[in-house]
């Protein structure tokens, strides 16, 4: 009858302990299975063959795959992730500048004015005044 309360006795401290660390290693297996996966698809400089390749390779033989592809390409790999995060920090800046920039209150008038004092005191010729005055307008 109180057999079913003492299960949790019968599952020692080392035992959870390898469980959760089981489980952790598991985790940490499918990050960098599906890291490598998608650097494969980031990657410009592979063909689609070689693509194609690393991908079958990962498939059929996922642990070697995986060691194999970070040992040849681990260090190309941390660049292509580094690149692609400036990437996304300048578009997120840019983003914030125009947004910035358009909710900074200077009207049409207000652009022209100083769009013609620059070309007044010759720092743009007339054809980037145009183009620029064409911008404000539109």
């Amino acid at each position: 009858m109180y057999e079913h309360l003492l299960l949790a006795y019968d599952y020692p401290v080392l035992g959870a302990f390898w469980t959760v660390m089981w489980v952790f290693l598991w985790v940490m297996w499918l990050f960098l299975l599906f890291r490598v996966v998608t650097d494969v698809f980031r990657d410009h400089s592979l063909g689609g063959w070689a693509k194609a390749g690393w991908l079958v390779f990962l498939i059929l033989i996922p642990f070697l795959g995986a060691l194999v592809y970070v040992i040849a390409r681990g260090r190309e790999m941390g660049r292509r992730e580094n690149e692609r995060a400036q990437q996304q920090l300048e578009a997120v800046h840019s983003y914030f500048r125009q947004t910035a920039a358009e909710a900074g209150g200077t009207s049409e008038a207000e652009q022209l004015t100083r769009l013609s004092e620059l070309k007044a005191r010759g720092d743009i010729s007339e054809t980037e005044f145009a183009r620029a005055k064409e911008k404000i307008l539109h």
